[in-house]
């Protein structure tokens, strides 16, 4: 699998965040994207994920064996943990699985990978910042999805988190898998490749 980003421009509220971007990344390679805020790490990765239309530039991935588009073969984990207050972890992973598809782990098994088993019933809404992440990020392991953009992946973690979400993500590059993390910090695992937006070119 081989991703190619060729002289991508984005452009929000009139103003160009980035312009002339280009990279490509393959299959178990990690890429890192740095940079202050506003540099448009976010709006790189929801251009990949297909929620952002940019206003130039291609976007190709080959070697997948099928016409699925980026969007289609990508899991996309942004900096808000998209859960719904009322529903338990375990409904909002079920939810996840049904609408992504190509079913993996179940979310119980999820659930005990990411050590909340013990909060499987309880209301999201009672859920810790850290929890709340963990559970985002348990998305990533009830449907196998080949790419991977995570957006601050590592925010509200602890340490023991951390180190799990690294494991994680060494068995997804290790399986031939493509990660794109958008931080501030030092992610826990091996980048083949730093991007730091924002820098004059």
């Amino acid at each position: 699998m081989r991703l190619t980003v060729a002289d991508l421009d984005c452009q929000r509220s009139g103003r160009f965040v980035f312009s002339g971007l280009s990279f490509e990344l393959g299959g178990g390679e990690a890429l890192a994207l740095t940079g202050r805020n506003g540099a448009g790490k976010s709006s790189l990765l929801q251009i990949l994920a297909g929620l952002l239309q940019p206003a130039a530039g291609r976007i190709a991935v080959d070697g997948t064996g099928d016409d699925l588009t980026l969007p289609e073969l990508a899991h996309y984990v942004g900096h808000r943990d998209a859960l719904k207050p009322a529903l338990t972890p375990l409904e909002s992973l079920a939810f996840w699985q049904a609408m992504l598809g190509e079913p993996a782990m179940t979310p119980d098994e999820a659930l005990d990978r990411m050590s909340l088993d013990h909060a499987a019933d309880l209301p999201c809404a009672y859920l810790s910042a850290g929890q709340r992440r963990r559970l985002a990020l348990a998305r990533l392991l009830v449907s196998r999805r080949p790419v991977w953009l995570l957006d601050e992946p590592t925010s509200a973690l602890d340490a023991a988190s951390q180190e799990v979400f690294a494991g994680l993500v060494a068995a997804h590059l290790a399986s031939d898998g493509l990660v794109i993390a958008a931080t501030h910090v030092p992610l826990g695992f091996e980048a083949a490749r730093t991007l730091r937006l924002g820098e004059p070119t």
